[in-house]
């Protein structure tokens, strides 16, 4: 047990020494949110209302669109705070809570992804039998194992955080609760819980991205047997969206967990973790949408009907003589 003064708040630092951009970041910041929220909904939307689009892909696209807009809801409103206060004071339930919720959909993000990866193996390297296997039972099954892999994942670690007693440092160099600074507050011992994040980790990032990868050699090495060129790009433009999304977010994690701990890194660090956390769920819904035809039809279909229905109106209405 440290000596000292227990604590009730902790106080995120943000991006100390950006005197003079705080209005333009948070109005940059801010409508990048708005942009999430609207592209992460709006696909959501359009796979709901269209009937060609519900199929096990672009169910698997909504779960991740859904979890988009509540990672990003997680971290971006109190970022957003750190640009027009001078000390952003989170509590330490409020921290605790930001904490789960990020950790809990970040893991469920990557558990996601990888059950992506396996509905793309199935669609290309056994095309007989993916009616047959991915039935929206197995589908509906899948996503949810997801769901209760991330959210247990985290919640065993955080039964045990949420009974330290903290009297350390308050301050948090960061513009959301990490769970590395909470640890460096508590008044105890913390062994058990490192190591529980460690092994938590392992299990989930190298595991997914093992399982992400063993399947892309294997979509690839189908991919390059097929006879026509035409038949070719057809397969791989099925998942070139997916597999950009799987680049961009390991390609962050990896870089922030597999460099060494220096002070230097630790501020490039929390400058990925931008890219993480606020980039990457606003890029998505554009990668998904730019490169697959059947979506962008479906959009075109959507912003087509009130025109058609406006039109319909007009002509029900006309004068007859």
């Amino acid at each position: 047990m440290r000596n000292g003064t227990a604590i009730t708040a902790f106080i995120l630092l943000g991006f100390p020494g950006i005197q003079g951009l705080q209005i333009p970041l948070f109005i940059m910041i801010f409508l990048i949110y708005i942009l999430t929220l609207a592209g992460n909904g709006l696909i959501i939307g359009i796979v709901c209302a269209e009937p060609k689009l519900q199929i096990p892909m672009y169910f698997f696209l909504c779960n991740l669109s859904f979890l988009e807009i509540w990672y990003t809801t997680t971290i971006i409103p109190k970022l957003l705070e750190t640009f027009v206060v001078a000390r952003t004071i989170i509590c330490i339930p409020c921290c605790l809570l930001q904490a789960f919720f990020h950790f809990f959909l970040g893991t469920t993000e990557f558990l996601i992804l990888t059950v992506m990866s396996f509905d793309r193996y199935m669609a290309i390297c056994k095309p007989l039998h993916y009616p047959t296997i991915m039935t929206s039972n197995l589908c509906l099954k899948l996503a949810l194992s997801s769901w209760v892999a991330g959210f247990t994942t985290v919640f065993c670690q955080m039964l045990l955080l949420i009974q330290l007693p903290f009297c350390g440092n308050n301050i948090i160099n960061h513009f959301y609760c990490d769970v590395g600074p909470i640890l460096k507050a508590a008044c105890t011992d913390t062994t058990l819980l490192e190591l529980l994040g460690l092994l938590a980790t392992i299990l989930v990032i190298p595991g997914s991205l093992l399982f992400t990868v063993i399947s892309y050699i294997y979509i690839l090495s189908t991919i390059l047997q097929i006879p026509s060129a035409a038949g070719r790009q057809k397969a791989f433009s099925t998942c070139a969206s997916h597999l950009t999304v799987v680049s961009l977010l390991y390609g962050a994690v990896l870089f922030m967990y597999l460099r060494p701990t220096t002070h230097s890194s630790f501020k490039i660090n929390k400058v990925v973790s931008v890219l993480n956390t606020i980039l990457t769920p606003l890029l998505n819904p554009f990668i998904y949408t730019i490169r697959n035809k059947e979506v962008k039809g479906a959009l075109r279909k959507a912003m087509a009907y009130p025109k058609a229905c406006h039109q319909k109106k007009n002509v029900q209405h006309s004068p007859k003589f």
